[in-house]
């Protein structure tokens, strides 16, 4: 436990650059999901409630991605620590064994996703270990840190890029989510008056918008 916490501080080993394979948003069961835990076998495979678990991450991942990539458009505290990354950095978060997942790369002073399919080195990956682990912390449940501490996942890479990035991912989230959500989901919740708070959460959603739109 305390090698784990010690990573969720941002004392991560720096492995360099990391090499996965795609990921594999919207595939169907995986043999990592076969085998994880509370999983209810039934006549017809898997339980309906750990579909549902399925259905509910990956529809996350893919709202998690596009906020981000939004927040660092419009977002200064967001924008601030993307200056700080080199050109080109590239992470992911994901399930294990190609489960759902999103990657990013910083281009043009903002994060972008990348395709599905992309054959880019990473940077940075966070792990989680099995699809109900991403479910706890993308439910709202458990808390990353607490995630960390119970060895539900792993972060390789450069631990002071590996920070930045959560930060802004709890930057984000304090962002767009309610109040009372978001003291769930981050260990500290940032002073933010309520008018502040939806004004940048309008800029963030409208960005998102254009974005899928097709604009930039």
């Amino acid at each position: 436990q305390v090698q784990h916490a010690d990573r969720a501080c941002g004392r991560m080993p720096h492995v360099g650059a990391i090499r996965y394979p795609p990921l594999e948003i919207g595939s169907g069961m995986n043999q990592h999901e076969k085998a994880g835990p509370r999983m209810a076998a039934t006549s017809g495979g898997l339980s309906f409630g750990y579909r549902l678990q399925r259905v509910y991450v990956r529809l996350m991942m893919w709202l998690v991605g596009r906020l981000l990539q939004a927040s660092s458009a419009v977002d200064p505290v967001i924008q601030d620590e993307v200056a700080q990354l080199p050109d080109g950095f590239a992470f992911a978060m994901r399930v294990r064994a190609g489960g759902p997942g999103f990657a990013m790369r910083k281009q043009a002073g903002s994060l972008r996703l990348l395709r599905s399919d992309h054959r880019q080195s990473l940077d940075l990956s966070f792990d989680f270990k099995h699809l109900t682990h991403a479910f706890l912390v993308l439910g709202f449940i458990e808390g990353t840190a607490t995630a960390f501490a119970r060895d539900r996942m792993s972060v390789d890479g450069n631990p002071s890029a590996g920070m930045k990035i959560v930060r802004c991912l709890n930057r984000m989230e304090s962002i767009v989510l309610p109040a009372f959500v978001a003291r769930r989901a981050i260990k500290e919740y940032p002073a933010i008056g309520v008018g502040a708070k939806l004004r940048m959460a309008t800029k963030i959603y409208v960005r998102m918008l254009i974005q899928l739109a097709g604009g930039k």
